[in-house]
């Protein structure tokens, strides 16, 4: 597949703070890629550096098989980036702004801009010095979102945005993702990024500590059985792979090793299983494993 964004073990330091060590990813084209971690994992310093706002100490860095730092300019008419915390002109207007920053991208699509505008429910006419932290996220995705880039690089894009309005940005990115764009996301809520995301990389104390596909990831956690049986099912309370087993009558819940599922079943089949369900684990329970350790 063809690469869009290359990384391979970038380092950065701050003085005698080690933010990125070895960190190794890519995105493709036409993929939408997960980039999680807390505050302070290194995935900001990661993205101003694909940026090219400052520069890595050891590693490569490419965009479009560019070196992010010596053709920054050269990638910067490829993509659309919205950041977490966006500053705007206060004495413009929301309109003004959105029509500035398509203008200085040079791509941009009129028609779209109106219909986000709707979509987002923004007043267009509100000098931003008035906007609330939502609405200032809401400009920066209404710009973004009305040009035509090959990649797009989110950093915390639906901070402050309500529930309804963080449906509406997915439901954007989707569209843009069945175009064949790439996608870099970068967010805190994970239940987005499951929602969004092709494959996953979890950045821990500035190094990579997963990355794959959600159905790759999944074999490294536990599902959820909900089991009854005709005979007592407490006798599944000892068998290799169960684990937290709770308990009424008959009816059993409780977390099983993936790679014990199947000697798991085996023994329910003899107790006569009357009604079984498996739920795959989430994202949020890959993410707690590493961050518990």
């Amino acid at each position: 597949m063809e690469e869009v964004v290359k990384i391979n073990g970038l380092q950065k330091k701050f003085g005698n703070f080690k933010a990125l060590n070895n960190v190794s990813f890519t995105v493709n084209k036409g993929e939408t890629l997960g980039f999680i971690g807390p505050n302070g994992a290194g995935k900001s310093t990661t993205l101003r550096i694909l940026l090219g706002a400052i520069k890595r100490d050891a590693g490569e860095a490419e965009i479009f098989s560019n070196d992010v730092w010596k053709e920054s300019l050269k990638i910067h008419k490829r993509i659309s980036y919205v950041p977490g915390d966006i500053a705007l002109w206060g004495n413009l207007t929301g309109g003004e702004i959105i029509d500035l920053f398509m203008n200085l991208h040079g791509n941009g699509d009129t028609e779209k801009r109106d219909d986000l505008i709707k979509r987002f429910e923004l007043d267009p006419k509100k000098k931003a010095k008035g906007y609330s932290k939502g609405n200032r996220q809401k400009v920066g995705l209404i710009a973004a979102l009305s040009v035509d880039s090959d990649l797009y690089i989110f950093d915390e894009p639906t901070s402050g945005l309500d529930p309804l309005m963080e449906v509406v940005f997915q439901e954007e990115v989707e569209k843009i993702k069945n175009n064949g764009k790439s996608i870099l996301l970068s967010s805190h809520i994970l239940s987005e990024v499951e929602r969004l995301a092709d494959r996953v990389a979890i950045i821990r104390q500035g190094e990579i500590v997963e990355s794959g596909t959600l159905d790759e990831l999944r074999h490294l956690t536990r599902s959820t059985i909900i089991i009854e049986t005709e005979e007592d099912v407490t006798k599944l309370l000892k068998v290799k792979g169960v684990f937290d087993f709770k308990h009424e009558n008959n009816q059993a819940t409780f977390s099983a090793e993936n790679k014990q599922l199947n000697y798991i079943l085996n023994e329910a089949v003899k107790l006569g299983v009357k009604k079984i369900e498996s739920t795959p684990p989430t994202l949020e329970d890959l993410f707690i494993r590493h961050y518990e350790i």
